[in-house]
């Protein structure tokens, strides 16, 4: 018997020996390695982890998904979030993650920091959902402040504004039991002591970052209006100095950037709407006209180009709103071309490549007669820009300016004004959103802003 035990014995010590020999030292350090779970990310740590980000491509339904964000990356964003994404769904569809969230979103190379956002009302929903996306990102955003009708049938983002516990207990959620941070974005209040109170609320939960968006839940479509600068610096002045906090709205140039920042206290700012027609407003250190007014022509190419590449569901999808957004000045005066868009059908990469090619041809005839130039006038801020550069939108709410001004018309443009040429460089002059925008007969749009940090949020 002894002999016996002492043979296995020593068939065991052989059979460890052989099994050690052919493991490659790599492979047991990365076991090692995964066996030893890597500290979750806080607060300031989370945010430095990132690279500090500035500029950030804000979540947007169907409209910041992974060819828009590699786009975004290569004109100054320095952190992007994904499309809203619904938790239920994602948690318990293979086909919408697949549609949704690819295998190339969140890839190391070219698409991160990132953070996934969800909107629930489910907190278990929305853990099962989180968990897909462990290792793929940063970070997971709560949204708190999508207004539209969706949300409010499905009661989540900007509709749940009103079930605080709730709210704690989706953040809280991700906390405790996520392996990475869950962060939130909100919208104001009327008034600035419940948006304060409800911040601090939502930080408690255990938000990593907190975003603000400077508008209240009405404040949408042609009730937008301006975003409140004043209440997200009363949010920043009021909570722990160590909190990282973006703010969101009124960003239309490259200039808001700076004045966002320092009239807020936050640590970045976030843009949806002005990405959106404008992919370099985030190139702040750049100065040239074709690094912040791009011509629509060469940028509609870039990022087709991106998402050709890239033919996943949601990058098809939106390929239809991004021509439009990014075209929305040329189009107001090439209708023909606005009218060949509107019937192609998702995933037709020929018919897109007939636009672009269209458009490309039409700035190239147009540059032969017509001038390069941007006018910035001053006193009031605006800026004169050619149909067939990238430019921010002017919402029109019964033509009037948020002011009580009317639109400046062309021949009211000041001749004192400074032109800059495209062979030249652009002098920075403070800029602000404005609630009105036009198209003139040679298509140059104009608008009259007023100050954001002065006005409120019904203005």
């Amino acid at each position: 018997m002894n002999r016996l035990t002492a043979l296995l014995s020593r068939h065991s010590r052989l059979f460890k020996m052989t099994v050690e020999a052919n493991v490659p030292e790599k492979v047991g350090e990365k076991m090692s390695q995964a066996a030893i779970p890597k500290p979750k990310l806080q607060g300031r740590d989370l945010y430095e982890a990132m690279g500090r980000p500035k500029t950030i491509v804000a979540p947007m339904v169907d409209q910041s998904e992974l060819a828009w964000r590699i786009l975004s990356r290569r004109h100054g964003a320095d952190l992007c979030y994904t499309p809203m994404l619904h938790a239920r769904l994602f948690g318990e569809s293979a086909q919408y993650r697949r549609d949704n969230f690819g295998d190339d979103d969140g890839d190391p190379k070219f698409d991160r920091p990132l953070v996934v956002q969800f909107c629930a009302n489910d907190p278990d929903e929305l853990l099962r959902a989180a968990k897909h996306v462990v290792g793929r990102c940063d970070a997971v955003d709560l949204n708190l402040g999508c207004p539209q009708g969706i949300a409010r049938k499905g009661h989540y983002g900007a509709f749940l504004m009103e079930d605080w516990d709730l709210i704690y207990r989706l953040i809280n959620k991700l906390h405790t039991e996520l392996e990475i941070p869950v962060t939130a974005k909100i919208r104001i209040f009327d008034d600035r002591e419940k948006s304060l109170a409800y911040a601090k609320h939502v930080l408690s939960a255990g938000a990593q970052f907190l975003t603000v968006h400077g508008r209240t839940r009405e404040m949408k479509g042609q009730k937008t209006g301006l975003a409140d600068w004043s209440v997200i610096k009363y949010i920043r002045d009021n909570i722990p100095p160590e909190t990282v906090m973006f703010a969101n709205g009124n960003i239309l140039y490259q200039e808001d950037i700076n004045r966002c920042l320092e009239a807020t206290g936050t640590d970045a700012i976030m843009s949806a709407e002005g990405n959106l027609y404008n992919p370099a407003v985030f190139n702040i250190n750049k100065t040239h006209i074709d690094d912040r007014f791009p011509r629509v022509d060469v940028m509609l190419r870039e990022y087709f180009e991106i998402a050709k590449s890239m033919p996943c569901n949601a990058n098809l999808s939106a390929m239809k709103t991004h021509f439009f957004k990014i075209l929305r000045p040329f189009l107001a005066v090439h209708t023909d071309i606005r009218n060949q868009i509107g019937p192609i059908r998702k995933g037709n990469l020929e018919e897109f490549e007939k636009i672009v090619e269209q458009v490309e041809q039409r700035v190239k005839e147009v540059l032969v007669t017509e001038q390069d130039i941007i006018v910035e006038g001053n006193g009031e801020y605006y800026k004169e820009i050619p149909h067939w550069r990238c430019q921010p939108y002017f919402r029109v709410v019964n033509g009037v300016a948020s002011n009580g001004k009317k639109r400046k018309s062309e021949d009211e443009v000041d001749e004192s004004s400074k032109r800059v040429n495209a062979s030249g460089d652009i002098t920075d002059s403070p800029t602000v959103e404005a609630s009105t925008q036009g198209v003139s007969t040679n298509g140059v749009t104009t608008a009259v802003a007023v100050d954001p940090v002065q006005a409120s949020p019904s203005s």
